[in-house]
């Protein structure tokens, strides 16, 4: 449905990208529109990037970020822009959005065009389905068109929304850190400018504009998690559990993550892997005094090293079971025993003498039988 906004109607990504925490001003009042000062602040990471894909579904989320990146970019230096709309098939009217969305931007200066999710739609998890075939196109398309940064509208209620998906379903810290300003994406960069930035801004920044934009029905459709959450969020801020605090949890997260990172990188290179012609080798005993977190996060950093030449798609790296497998793997150290143990579709083998090998498994090993099915079907 289209709705009137109006009154009427891989470069390198930092290691630890600092979170937006400034000092407010009469600009950044939450319910005030954006203006170029303040979105040229939040752009300025982007400024030496030899292209950006912007994201744009035609919210009033990606409509602000488009009329402000359209301003942004008229200036002198500032990296080529273009628009991408993904059509995912899934309501009848999203053709006709998706073409709304190249008007707009065409209006504003940008060239765009439609991606199409094609082919046969799951029937499970439908949103999951959706986002991961949106990003693949996405990627697909900023490589076709040189752009380094594929640039999407997520803002502060999101991020707070990402951490309380975080907590129910019991992540550890690296996930309650939420989303990051920069962060791979494919061999490209996923850019998120407006964290810091609320929804309601967004919204006033489009009236602002006198632009249209897009009401996306699934947004309030309660067979879905985030919605869900977005009704009892005024329940849940009123015992406290604010956007606010969500979002320092977040950054306290992040910080502590950081911290652990440089210990994980310190903790591998004490390891001294080694390449193998199937996969690769580390001397185990060179954990043998790290705390468990250190000892899952370098285990987790091999195995994805293990399987990232190996074909077909990655099996996915559960954090309970790399935390049993680390919980393994120290007591067998203890012991001086050998261990053999599969994960994510890598097998880690542990000798007596404190020297580990990870390699790939097999099709077989991975589950896959001849009726098709797998380990845990049948």
């Amino acid at each position: 449905m289209l709705t009137a906004g109006d009154p009427a109607a891989r470069p390198p990504v930092p290691d630890a990208m600092p979170r937006p925490v400034r000092a407010k001003s009469r600009r950044d009042d939450e319910g005030a529109p954006m203006d170029l000062v303040a979105a040229t602040e939040r752009l300025r990471p982007l400024e030496r990037a030899p292209g950006l894909l912007l994201a744009v579904s035609g919210g009033p989320d990606s409509m602000a970020l488009l009329r402000l990146v359209a301003d942004w970019a008229r200036a002198a230096g500032r990296p080529r822009v273009e628009v991408a709309t993904v059509d995912h098939g899934l309501r009848a009217e999203s053709r006709q959005e998706c073409e709304a969305v190249v008007r707009w931007a065409e209006a504003a200066g940008l060239a765009a065009t439609i991606l199409t999710w094609e082919g046969d739609k799951p029937v499970g998890a439908m949103q999951e389905r959706a986002r991961e075939a949106r990003y693949r196109l996405l990627a697909e398309r900023a490589r076709t068109i040189g752009a380094s940064h594929v640039v999407v509208a997520h803002h502060a209620d999101d991020a707070a929304e990402t951490v309380l998906l975080r907590l129910l379903a019991g992540s550890g810290i690296a996930g309650l850190a939420g989303m990051a300003p920069l962060s791979p994406l494919d061999e490209l960069v996923l850019a998120r400018p407006l964290l810091d930035v609320p929804k309601e801004r967004l919204i006033a920044t489009c009236r602002a504009f006198g632009q249209r934009y897009v009401s996306d029905p699934s947004n309030a459709d309660a067979r879905f998690l985030r919605p869900r959450l977005r009704r009892i969020s005024t329940a849940l801020a009123a015992e406290g559990l604010d956007r606010g605090r969500l979002l320092r949890l977040a950054a306290r997260a992040a910080r502590a993550d950081a911290a652990l990172r440089q210990m994980t990188d310190t903790a591998c290179a004490a390891c001294a892997p080694r390449a193998t012609a199937q996969g690769l080798s580390f001397t185990a005993a060179a954990l043998a005094a790290q705390p468990a977190e250190i000892v899952a996060r370098v285990l987790g950093t091999f195995i994805d090293a293990a399987r990232a030449a190996a074909p077909g798609p990655r099996a996915p790296l559960r954090l309970e079971r790399l935390e049993e497998l680390a919980r393994r793997f120290a007591d067998a150290q203890a012991r001086r025993s050998p261990l053999k143990s599969s994960l994510a579709g890598t097998i880690l083998c542990l000798d007596s003498a404190g020297e580990a090998t990870i390699l790939p498994e097999g099709d077989r090993r991975r589950g896959r039988r001849a009726g098709g099915k797998t380990l845990g079907q049948v």
